[in-house]
């Protein structure tokens, strides 16, 4: 598979970071779920589209390896890259300063369709979806 990716800019906000001043370890999932939007939208398949489409898409699985700690005021690129979308969407996530390119975090997470009206799992993903991406692969 072609690769498609996106990065996005966050900076570390005062209510993200704990007593240490780092950013909160579940923070993180807000700063990947701004790049997962962002690649989403790359392949015209955002959540408003997900719905529409007639799927729910949770998320089954999570793993994270904290490298840095982000600190209040910092500048990061979340970067997210579509790694497997035929039978799930499982998107890898690269955090680094956005000035020093430094790694400072990375993580996957994996979502799985869901029939919206039955609650069924799906074992492939919906047609629209591997069709979505194929165009975007296709620019």
């Amino acid at each position: 598979m072609n690769e498609l990716s996106v990065g996005v800019e966050v900076e570390v906000p005062f209510y993200d970071v704990d007593a240490m001043n780092f950013a909160w370890h579940g923070n993180y999932f807000k700063y990947f779920e701004l790049a997962r939007c962002a690649l989403l939208r790359l392949i015209d398949y955002d959540y408003p589209r997900m719905k529409a489409s007639g799927y729910l898409w949770p998320i089954v699985e999570t793993r994270v390896k904290y490298v840095r700690p982000a600190t209040y005021g910092q500048k990061l690129r979340v970067e997210a890259r579509l790694i497997e979308y035929e039978n799930r969407i499982k998107i890898a996530y690269l955090i680094k300063d956005a000035s020093t390119g430094e790694k400072m975090t990375q993580a996957y997470t994996v979502q799985v369709a869901v029939d919206a009206e039955k609650r069924e799992l799906q074992f492939v993903s919906p047609e629209i979806v591997v069709k979505n991406v194929q165009n975007a692969l296709k620019r």
